[in-house]
């Protein structure tokens, strides 16, 4: 990997494109420290250091590198573009006019993006409003003893809502200029650079004050434990190995190759930890709302709040497996594969072309996501049953979404500076 990114700031045209992605994530980290119209940093950091912030906005604040609890321009980070883009591609089971625009190729797919990018802002708007409502009623930092919105007139509201809703499309903006002109996916990027930044704080909460350098020493073994394990079975793929037929086309040959349908172990990626932690914040919001000395109310907080419960940890589970199969069966159409197969003049090995073939793909699929849904599970409740027997804090942001996603950017972003490294060294030698 080292030599890789050492390869690339020697080729003159790869530097310039890391540079640039590079100077992007500065300019989005600079951002993130830059408070709201509207809003006291001084005070915001005094409710820092007195609280931890509220528990339900943990994720949308890890993905955006604390910039949450700064109230910061950035403070909604690359959620709801995360969000929009998740919503779009479940339509398409629903709605047949987006199916029919992923089909269209390139034109299509341009018009679900711009689809995208509306829905985004009105996300902005919606979590915006909500995110400042919490802050003003002293929910988004339970027990502090300031305000950290002095002045909360509906012009200083509808002032820091539209701001956030602008520092939203700016880093959509961002993302999109990474993609076109500099190296790797642009929001992968954004959301591998949010994570990141959170990481030294984190540990050095570790060693400097609840756990000591011998719990340090133990959670940072674990981490790196983890990320093996997922470097490994990310890697892994099943192949299933397909023959073309030769076929005339005028007075040319064409087809008798063999190729394979690479099957990845966990086709989901982080989705379904994403839709299982987003799901299980949905009890303790609504209960935010009731009294909080009703029964109900506390037996939500006891069970389902926390995530060192029982009850809490199964439903994880049972949700992480749910969502596998689930975003598995939307994003991988085995009838559709075989289609495009036998169009083509493919097939699979001692298996029919047609429907034969998307029973075996269907199969398949169905095998491999068990120990693919199985692996995302313990993958993503490793570090948070590591925090709760140490005894080190469960809000460091070392959940399996962050392991996962952190090491699956550095993955990809490494693979396509090593495609573009040697597609300029073959250029290199044809010259």
């Amino acid at each position: 990997m080292l030599s890789a990114f050492v390869r690339a700031f020697r080729t003159p045209d790869l530097r310039r494109k890391l540079l640039f992605t590079i100077g992007i994530m500065v300019v989005f980290r600079a951002g993130s420290f830059l408070p709201t119209p509207g809003v006291s940093y001084p005070n915001v950091q005094v409710c820092i250091d007195e609280t931890q912030g509220s528990d339900l906005l943990g994720l949308v604040n890890l993905f955006s590198g604390g910039a949450l609890l700064q109230l910061s321009v950035f403070a909604l980070g690359i959620m709801p573009y995360i969000t929009a883009s998740i919503i779009i591609q479940l339509l398409r089971v629903v709605i047949p006019r987006f199916e029919a625009l992923h089909k269209e190729g390139q034109s299509g797919t341009a018009k679900l993006t711009q689809y995208t990018r509306y829905l985004t802002i009105a996300l902005a708007i919606l979590q915006s409003t909500t995110i400042i409502t919490v802050a003003r009623n002293g929910q988004l930092f339970s027990g502090c003893s300031v305000d950290v919105i002095p002045q909360d007139g509906w012009m200083t509201v509808v002032l820091m809502v539209i701001t956030m809703t602008a520092g939203t499309g700016l880093i959509m903006w961002l993302g999109e200029l990474i993609t076109e002109r500099g190296v790797g996916n642009g929001m992968s990027l954004l959301i591998f650079t949010s994570i990141a930044a959170s990481f030294p704080g984190a540990m050095w909460s570790i060693a400097g004050g609840s756990g000591g350098v011998g719990k340090f020493i133990i959670v940072l073994a674990i981490i790196v434990l983890v990320i093996g394990l997922v470097v490994f079975v990310e890697q892994s793929q099943r192949r299933v190995p397909v023959q073309y037929a030769k076929r005339m086309v005028g007075r040319r040959m064409y087809g008798g190759s063999s190729t394979y349908i690479p099957i990845k172990i966990n086709m989901a990626g982080v989705i379904p930890v994403i839709f299982a932690s987003s799901l299980l914040q949905v009890p303790a919001l609504l209960a935010q709302f009731g009294d909080q000395t009703a029964g109900w109310v506390q037996w939500i907080s006891q069970n389902l709040a926390s995530t060192s419960a029982p009850l809490h940890i199964g439903l994880y589970v049972l949700l992480i497996i749910f969502f596998c199969y689930f975003y598995t069966a939307i994003t991988f159409n085995p009838d559709e594969v075989a289609d495009n197969m036998k169009k083509y003049g493919g097939f699979i090995p001692g298996i029919r072309a047609g429907r034969p073939t998307a029973e075996y793909l269907d199969y398949v699929i169905t095998r491999i996501t068990a120990p693919g849904s199985i692996y995302l599970a313990v993958v993503a409740l490793i570090p948070t049953m590591t925090f709760i027997v140490l005894d080190v804090g469960t809000n460091i942001p070392f959940g399996g979404s962050s392991i996962l996603i952190v090491v699956g950017v550095g993955l990809e972003t490494v693979k396509q500076i090593e495609s573009q490294l040697q597609q300029r060294h073959y250029e290199g030698f044809l010259r």
